[in-house]
């Protein structure tokens, strides 16, 4: 008779995998025993394998027990921006942004985490953008990253902006901001927010706000759901505010019509990375 050994990873997922329900998702979504899959995808695919902390996480737990060397980047006003583009739901939880959107559609969309907190009625007025992946309305939440590297690049599309001939492994810094789409009260102009100039000789988003809470740094990855089932090889350092701000729908919708980066979409989520052995320990 074979014997089978299960590690505590293994043994974790599978519990997780057993406890799901085996029904279909709503409209839209895979049910819970398609995201279980992914989890223990990822976890088969990354163990003994060396692959340092990953990335989204709950910004409220700082347990995890990922250990590989990380060099932590420098602040990011002495590196230079080089990618803005943001994601439907926020990827991270934590802070003003606890309320599940869903699972997935399997490929990263309608998922996330969503503003916990209430808005007006004028704030939900509405609004809609038609985009190729999907649609944004007033009262969505997005997470916006504003990419560093201290790489010598201009701002540009992707994270192949980030790179550069002579460094194709600079450190990597993303300062993440979560909004909240409305149509009235006195929110944020998008385009402001995104605006770029240059400070010491480095490109720098000059509009960040202070009104979003002191930034949560960890230690983690590239996101996005391409890495539902493998790990992401990138060490990024992570400034993740913990409040929202407001922005103006409309103006999102404005600077989605044309901006260096060559967004015209909000971009799908990856779940929410819960293994400890693939999370860095937060120091709070």
């Amino acid at each position: 008779m074979k014997k089978i050994v299960l590690t505590s990873v293994s043994l974790l997922m599978l519990l997780q995998l057993c406890a799901c329900q085996a029904m279909d998702g709503p409209d839209g979504h895979v049910s819970d025993k398609v995201i279980a899959k992914q989890r223990m995808a990822l976890a088969q695919n990354t163990a003994g394998k060396g692959f340092g902390p990953q990335s989204p996480r709950d910004i409220d737990s700082p347990e995890g027990r990922n250990g590989r060397a990380f060099g932590v980047a420098p602040p990011h006003t002495k590196m230079s921006l080089c990618n803005i583009h943001f994601h439907k739901s926020a990827e991270h939880k934590g802070g003003e942004f606890t309320t599940y959107a869903g699972n997935s559609d399997g490929d990263g969309y309608h998922s996330g985490y969503r503003y916990s907190g209430k808005l007006t009625e004028a704030e939900r007025e509405p609004f809609t953008i038609e985009t190729k992946h999907g649609v944004l309305a007033s009262g969505d939440t997005i997470e916006v990253h504003f990419v560093y590297t201290t790489a010598d690049c201009k701002p540009g599309p992707t994270l192949g902006s980030c790179l550069s001939d002579s460094i194709d492994n600079p450190q990597l810094r993303v300062e993440a901001l979560v909004c909240v789409l409305v149509n009235g009260g006195d929110p944020l102009d998008f385009r402001k927010l995104t605006e770029i100039g240059q400070e010491n000789g480095l490109y720098q988003a000059v509009n960040i706000p202070n009104s979003a809470g002191t930034p949560i740094q960890y230690a983690g990855s590239t996101t996005g759901p391409s890495y539902n089932e493998k790990g992401s090889p990138y060490q990024v350092t992570w400034s993740v505010r913990p409040k929202v701000v407001k922005v103006h729908i409309e103006t999102v919708a404005e600077w989605l019509e044309g901006n260096v980066f060559e967004e015209d979409h909000a971009h799908g989520v990856r779940n929410l990375v819960i293994n400890p052995a693939l999370l860095s320990k937060m120091d709070r």
